[in-house]
This record gives structure tokens, sequence and C-alpha cells, in this order.
């Protein structure tokens, strides 16, 4: 039998932490397929390196993770989100623990740090800056052990099909590059991220914003997607991918600099290097104007720290600025902001159900508004992680027992083709434009400047047939509700900045911006 049979119970698109959380809780109910577009690994879990923020430590309460994540949400939390979030994560993390994920401790305890906006060191790691991995590791031999669970990869989810409104599958691109379809009494959007909007950014390659175009192409709902996070500190070196620098090393202690060796941060935020990551994104952004460099970055300064303590504490981080001839314990990092998480996506309440009958959301790919207009660090891997397995109970308590109906395709075309270098050259025309016009500062003649250009760049999409034409719908998708609803909100609040609107307008925008096909509002 094929991996990806034509019907299912549940049908689980992603397989990163949301994805597999889910998948744990559903095959207690029925048969599960996990699909992945490229190999289980290739995913934002895999790489999330500071850790995962839960109130556990004796000197920690679940009330002061609550007030920091609020705070850091800019007034735009969901507050019913944000107490499920810290009240269940404990339990979640204690779940991992009994399944072998393998934290880091100090003797027998369990070993916490502490990041920006953070009140108390609570943030687990494992293998010093590996944390999503082995939760992945763990997560995946786990659901290998549920014979109910069949995790496929490379197979390309393309489309959302529906009857009378229902969602009851989805159109997809296997392995072999056939179209295909599958049928599923529920399906659950777990696809991530959509970092690839931007030429500068942390995400894997997969990070195409899919879900969220899927979802809007099928009538869904979309919340929130003005508010993306970017990255303070990204390795910046020209021939190197923008490899993320967590922010547990500003938590370490960590200084930035500027070109003239001077530690900025404290004129910015009485927080300095602990400031919200958005805040410490715009000060970088402005030395880098100022600098009057050609080509200007800032520095990440560790030589003050322990080298050992480092070596250590970030073995990843250490042995790939070596692969660049970086001794972080000896040199200075060169660094720029990178686009890293979506606060938006599609819109679903607290137990993952969007506004499509039997679809699903949960991750980095759905709004429940946990996060506000910025997402506390570490809080990632804990909502796709209690997120998922609330979507998993959900799917699993309204299941019907008829997977609905399939409608196998009979098409044979090859459909991963050869490289399209046109389609290349329109994934960086976006990508440059995203940055330039819709990135960490924005304004009214920038961001109208960037819908028109993209609306114009419509036309070069209407049939897609390969998986990476496909992508490149979903780029240009996201990108348009980004720009659109960057452009709408007309005040800057949390990681959306508008030079134009430099202050919050809570009378008008302390509201969630949402969009259904062409129309924006907030509600």
């Amino acid at each position: 039998m094929k991996c990806a049979p034509p019907e299912t119970d549940f049908l689980v698109i992603g397989a990163g932490i949301a994805g597999l959380r889910a998948a744990i809780e559903l095959a207690q109910a029925g048969r599960v397929v996990v699909l992945a577009k490229r190999e289980v690994k290739d995913s934002a879990t895999q790489l999330a390196q500071g850790g995962i923020a839960a109130a556990l430590s004796d000197e920690d309460e679940v009330s002061l993770h609550l007030q920091d994540t609020l705070s850091a949400g800019d007034g735009l939390c969901n507050v019913e989100a944000v107490k499920i979030l810290v009240e269940e994560g404990p339990e979640r993390i204690e779940e991992l623990i009994q399944w072998g994920t393998e934290f880091d401790r100090n003797g027998t305890k369990l070993a916490f740090t502490r990041e920006g906006a953070h009140s108390r060191n609570r943030i687990l790691h494992a293998h010093g800056d590996s944390t999503g991995q082995e939760i992945l590791r763990a997560l995946y031999a786990k659901a290998k052990t549920l014979k109910n669970i069949s995790v496929c990869e490379f197979e390309f989810s393309t489309e959302l099909r529906l009857d009378n409104g229902k969602v009851y599958g989805i159109s997809l691109i296997n392995d072999k590059g056939i179209p295909d379809e599958m049928a599923a009494s529920a399906v659950l959007l777990a696809t991530g991220g959509l970092g690839q909007l931007y030429r500068n950014t942390t995400n894997p390659a997969v990070a195409t914003g899919d879900g969220v175009a899927m979802a809007l192409h099928a009538g869904a709902e979309i919340s929130d997607m003005e508010f993306i996070q970017f990255h303070p500190t990204a390795l910046y070196l020209k021939k190197a991918p923008r490899f993320l620098l967590s922010e547990a090393l500003r938590g370490e202690g960590a200084h930035l600099r500027n070109l003239e060796m001077h530690r900025f941060m404290p004129k910015y935020h009485p927080m300095a290097e602990l400031a919200p990551r958005d805040v410490v994104a715009r000060a970088i952004v402005h030395e880098l104007e100022v600098s009057n460099a050609k080509d200007p970055v800032v520095y990440l300064d560790l030589t003050h720290l322990h080298g050992e303590h480092l070596k250590k504490r970030f073995p990843r981080i250490y042995s790939t600025c070596m692969q660049y001839n970086i001794d972080i314990t000896t040199e200075l990092i060169p660094i720029r902001p990178a686009a890293h998480y979506a606060m938006g996506g599609v819109r679903t309440d607290l137990t993952g159900h969007t506004s499509l009958p039997a679809l699903y959301a949960a991750g980095e790919a759905a709004a429940t508004g946990v996060h506000g207009a910025n997402r506390l660090a570490s809080n990632s891997l804990l909502e796709g992680l209690v997120f998922g397995a609330r979507a998993g109970q959900q799917m699993r308590a309204e299941l019907k027992h008829s997977p609905g109906r399939s409608h196998p395709s009979k098409h044979a075309a090859s459909s991963n083709g050869p490289v399209d270098a046109g389609l290349e050259e329109f994934i960086d025309e976006i990508q440059d434009l995203m940055w330039k016009d819709v990135g960490i500062v924005r304004s009214r003649t920038g961001l109208n400047g960037a819908i028109q250009h993209l609306e114009q760049l419509s036309v070069r999409l209407a049939h897609p047939r390969t998986r990476r034409s496909y992508e490149a719908r979903n780029i240009h998708t996201a990108s348009l509700l980004v720009a659109r609803s960057a452009l709408a909100r007309e005040e800057s609040r949390g990681a959306h900045y508008r030079t134009d609107y430099p202050t919050h307008n809570d009378t008008k925008f302390l509201k969630h911006s949402l969009v259904r096909g062409d129309s924006i509002r907030f509600v």
C-alpha cells in the first residue's frame, strides 16, 4: 500500500511539533496520515535553538509567565488563549520528558535560562542549542510506536477540497510528482510559517506560507498577518545562509555593538539587549542606516563571556560559526535582522477550529491570538505543543465515521518538473520587494507600492502545475495578505511599525485584523 492512501480518518499537513503532537492525540481514535512536504527534519521545529518556555522552576509561577506573554503581545493577546498556553504547558512538557525528551539538567534538576522580556529563568533547552531538534526526535519516535500513524514524506499539499462548504480532503502532488487526492473526516493545517516571503530569513526553505494560502483560497478567515517578527540576530555573511543566533546568547550576557564598537542598546530600551525583539530589531535597523557604510552590519559580542561555557552551552552555534572561520569566543559576529516568525495565520478558536467545517489549524500556521502583536521568546514550541494537542483532542471528539468522498485524480503528468529559472527570478523579486517595503519599518508609500507591484505579478501564477510553482503562488498570496493587512493597520504595535503612524491607536486598532477573500476588517 502506498504511504498516502486515498482516504483516512484524519489528515495532518505538516510534521513539525504541532502536527506530530496532534497526530499522537488522534491515533487513539482512528487512522492518521501526516504529510511532510520534504523530509520530517525539514521544519522550523528542527531549527529551533533557544528553548521552550514553561513555569516549571521553583522561582517561577504560571501567573508570571502569563503576564510576560501579555506584555510582549502589546495589548492584542487573546487572554484565554494565553491562559491555556501557560497553564497546560507544564503538563505537555512533562509528557515530552516521559516520551524520552532529554532536556539539559544541572545534576538531576532541569536547567532553566532566560531570554528577552522574560521576568524569570523559565527556558528549557536541550543539547545546549538544539531544543527543537531534540523535541522533534522524541515526538517522531513516539509517533512511530503508534500503528495508526503513517508519516509520508515528499507529499506536497496544493489545495483543500470542499463539498458544500465543508473540507473533505486535499489535492496533492505525490512523491512521484503526480497529482493526486486524499479524503479525510478532518484536516489539520500544521504547515508552519512563511519566512520565505523575505530575502533574509531564519526559516527553512519549506516555510512558504502554504497553509495560509490554501486556507484563504478555500474561503477560510485569516487573521493578524501584519505581525511578522524579525529576529534581531542572524549571521550576516555574503555567502552564508542567514543562520539564527539564538536570543539565549543575549540571555547569557552577549552585547550588541555598532560599527564604531559602541554598545548601543542601552540608549533604546531600559532592558538593553534583553528588550523585546521588535525593539532590538528596529534599533539595529537604525544603527545600520546611520552608519553610512556600503554594506553595514552590527556585531554580537560574546568575547567577555567564558569561552568553554559558550562552547558547551551553544555547540551548534559555535560549530556553525567556525565553519565560516568565526570563533564566537574570541571574535565579534556580524549580524543583521531576519524574518523569523508569523504571529498571524489561519484564524482558529481555542480548539483549533477554523471558520470552515472540518478544517483545523495549529502551530505557526494558526492565529489563536496567543502571541498578540509580538511573540514572547520560546513560546512558539510551547504553542505548537499545547494547541497541537488541543486540536487533536477536538478532531478526535468530532470524528465522523464516514471519512468523506474521495475523487482520485487521473492526471499522470509529472509535476516535479525541471527547475524554472523564470520562477526563481519571480520569487526573488517578491522576496526583495517584501524585505524593502513590507519589512521591519513600513510606510503608506512603500506598502501601496508593494501591493501594486504584487497585484501586477498575479497573472504569472494563474495555473500552477509544479511543486515550485505552487510554492511561488503561496508566497505571492501570503505576501499580499501581509502587505494589505499592514496597510490597513494605521498605527504601530508590537512587530508592526509604521513611520507614518508611529504610535498606538487603541480606539481604532486594539483589535485583530480579519481577512476573508478580498475584504479586511478589524474585530
